[in-house]
Parts: C-alpha cells; structure tokens; sequence
C-alpha cells in the first residue's frame, strides 16, 4: 500500500474504502450482506485492514446511520487499531450551526463506536456560511470527538474560507474524481499539493464506467447507475476509445482497466481514492492499484483520451434517463 505525506498524525492509505453500499438499499445489496459476524461487510473490512488500508470513508446520510453503525461493528469485529486507522465520516448540512454540528457529530460517532477521525461537512449549505459550522467543530475537536477536520464538494475560495473559519487545517476536500471528472486539476489538487492538505475521490471508477464492463448493449441495471448520464447508449458509445485505451495500459501492466482508472487518479501525491467495493475480490483489486505506476506517456495518452471523451449531457440526457426509466430505449 501506498501512503500519502500529509501533516497528520496518522497515515493515510492512497486507496481507501468507500462504504456508501453498506446498508444503502439503493445499491441493491441485500440485508445478508452487511448484517451479522460473517458478512460480506465484515469480510471486506477485515481484508482491507490486512492489505494496508486506513482510510475508511461513510456518512450519516448513508442508509440513514446504517453505514456508520455497519462499518463500526465491523471495525470492532476485525479489531481495527485505532492508532492507525482512519475512520471519516459526513454530517449532512441541513441547519448546520454549531449546536447542531455538536450533537449530530456526537451521534454518529456512537454509531461508530469510536472517535471521529475526519469528520466532513458533505455539501457546502448555500444559505448558512462556515462560521457557525466551524464553530461546532471546533467544539467537537476540544471535546476529544472529532480529530480532523475536511468539507466535501467544496470549491477552492470556500475550502479556504472554511480553515479561517476553524482557525486551523480543514486537512481535506473530499470530491468527485475520475478521469471523466477531472474538474479537480484546475484548482483543488495544485492547493493541496503546495498546503500540505489531501483531496479525497469519490467515484473514482465514475460508478463502473471505467472498468470496461459495460458498453451501449451491456448497461447496469442498478438504479443508481440508470440515473446516471454516463450509463445511456450514447454516452457508453461515445467511451469507447477511452477504454480501449485504459485496457491498453492495463494490459501493459498485466492489471484490470479498474485498476488502471485508479491508479491514474492517486499519480497525484496529495489523493486518496475511495472506491466502494461489493466483494472481498474486488477490495483486492483495487488495493493492488496502488502497486501500479504509470509512465509519463501513459498517462498522457489515458488523460488525453479522457479529454476526448464527451458524455450526453443537458437535455438529451434528461430525456435519456427518462426513456430508461420508462423502459424505452433499452
């Protein structure tokens, strides 16, 4: 596993565990899965810590508290140090002044059974500012509840805000990252790298896009995928080159297109991807990205592939999610 330099007092992995899956009907996972000593959660967890991963990401919106309780049961089951690992989670921003962010942070913290490491204001409120946000944070730091502090889909002039506001680091700015989301480049990543902070990717295989399982006759059937304009016939078309690319690399590399998507997303120092995983199988996959390194030319040509790469968008999309939905189309 690789490790990020970062002025914090763990180490953080490069390839994290993203737990939205757990307890999320959405992903169509079944109760066995997360429930009990034996599940799949459970296993998952479990490998991940003995391959090296400390970074461990979940959010109270997720399953509604099911994830946080799900990944702190399995956590405990596997005997996680707590000197090592990293355990972040997202308060929901619905009225989040300092009150609030208190008793909110308070609570997923007991469904996790242990001190919030980095503790992620999810989406910037556009009514409310980070003062008061900040406030209860920094409550929460003083009270032994929360180490860290990080926001999540932040643009670069409210990250900054936010430090002044908590009068210290806000260490991360957890947002979409992939090579078909490479809006981060712009601003984000070059911050981080010269401050010292960490930019943490969500969707870092864009929901499957990027494994090359997928194309204009083969489309997920999951509902969070069907809403997605990636997943439209045109737009998995229109990808094509882009994972004829990526399975030219991998094959370079003897590794998956996945890993390769991965591997591209943390060549930069200051990023932890945080892919989800539905089996003990794929975890290990993605962990082995982190063994992979790519040579300058091949991530050129994978990023100029992915500059190429237009997904159906505006109202063609919206009418292509609604045909979907509809079974039109399909």
């Amino acid at each position: 596993m690789r490790y990020l330099d970062l002025p914090t007092a763990k180490k953080w992995s490069a390839i994290g565990l993203g737990t939205w899956q757990f307890g999320s009907r959405e992903w169509g996972y079944g109760s066995d899965y997360a429930q009990g000593p034996d599940s799949e959660a459970s296993r998952i967890v479990a490998r991940a810590l003995e391959l090296g991963v400390t970074v461990f990401d979940t959010a109270e919106a997720y399953g509604f508290g099911r994830s946080e309780r799900i990944l702190g049961e399995a956590l405990d089951r596997a005997d996680a140090d707590p000197a090592t690992t990293v355990v972040a989670t997202k308060i929901f921003p619905v009225l989040p002044v300092d009150q609030v962010v208190v008793q909110r942070g308070t609570s997923s913290a007991a469904r996790l059974r242990r001190k919030i490491d980095l503790y992620q204001v999810h989406q910037p409120n556009p009514v409310i500012g980070d003062g008061t946000t900040m406030a209860g944070m920094r409550t929460l730091q003083a009270a032994g509840v929360v180490d860290e502090v990080g926001v999540s889909n932040y643009g670069l002039e409210r990250w900054q805000g936010a430090e002044t506001a908590l009068g210290s680091q806000v260490i991360s700015n957890q947002v979409q990252y992939s090579l078909v989301a490479r809006e981060p480049d712009r601003d984000l990543l070059p911050y981080a790298r010269t401050a010292g902070r960490a930019i943490l990717a969500y969707s870092p295989l864009a929901q499957g896009l990027l494994s090359g399982k997928f194309d204009e006759t083969h489309r997920p059937a999951n509902r969070v995928r069907s809403l997605n304009p990636l997943f439209l016939p045109e737009s998995l078309r229109r990808a094509t080159p882009l994972v004829e690319t990526l399975r030219a690399v991998a094959d370079a590399h003897d590794a998956t297109p996945s890993q390769v998507a991965l591997a591209w997303t943390i060549h930069h120092p200051v990023a932890v991807a945080i892919p989800g995983a539905s089996s003990v199988a794929q975890l290990e996959s993605n962990c082995a990205a982190a063994e992979i390194t790519l040579a300058d030319d091949e991530y050129t040509a994978l990023t100029a592939a992915a500059e190429s790469f237009e997904p159906v968008s505006g109202l063609s999309a919206l009418a292509g999610i609604a045909r979907a939905q509809i079974g039109v189309g399909r």
